[in-house]
């Protein structure tokens, strides 16, 4: 069934979106993404059942024999995506399995038994900053459960004059604090916290 547009169309908006590297091919039978799609090792950490899809978030949608329907698309900023005949769905505040099972459903009205599969490609809606006395400081995709002491090692390392004893964690309105080399130590690990969506681990 040809839809009214593209798989290619779709895949020219998503690389001017600025999400994906290719080489020109957006279609395959194969039920997982093209081998030439980077993704920077982030695709395969999100668990399907877990993961809560939001906005910005680079998906690759895999319908089984039917290349009009597979195509990778970046989730809005309202939190939908837009699909051959369907058109817009929502995929934000969805795992990656429950927006599987909705397309199946959705698609059953133009495909018969439609196989379909959800991959993320790219997380850019859940982040965590690393800022100040870092080799490396910068924004962070937040794919799975991370604590501070797992976010430092993405810094590269401290530099020479970091107060690694009083670190802090700026979370909204709220701050924790968090010795480097107590937790190494094995002490005090109640510090060791999980971070959220936005958190700031500052160095100084």
């Amino acid at each position: 069934m040809k839809a009214h547009f593209s798989a290619q169309a779709a895949f020219a908006a998503v690389i001017a979106f600025g999400s994906l590297t290719v080489d020109g091919q957006s279609r395959s039978d194969s039920p997982h993404p093209p081998e030439n799609i980077i993704v920077d090792g982030v695709g395969a950490a999100v668990d399907p059942n877990r993961y809560l899809i939001g906005p910005e978030d680079v998906l690759f949608i895999k319908v089984w024999r039917e290349p009009d329907f597979t195509l990778p698309v970046a989730v809005r900023p309202d939190g939908k995506i837009t699909l051959p005949l369907i058109g817009e769905v929502q995929a934000g505040h969805q795992t990656p399995d429950q927006l599987t099972k909705h397309l199946t459903e959705l698609l059953a009205k133009y495909i018969n038994n439609a196989d379909v599969t959800v991959f993320v490609t790219e997380v850019r809606s859940k982040k965590f900053y690393l800022d100040g006395e870092l080799n490396r400081p910068g924004a962070f995709p937040l794919v799975t459960p991370t604590t501070v002491l797992e976010a430092l090692s993405h810094g590269g390392g401290f530099k020479d004059f970091a107060n690694t004893k009083k670190i802090r964690i700026l979370r909204g309105n709220k701050v924790y604090y968090f010795n480097y080399k107590q937790v190494t130590s094995g002490k005090r690990l109640e510090q060791n916290i999980l971070l959220e969506n936005g958190d700031h681990v500052i160095v100084r």
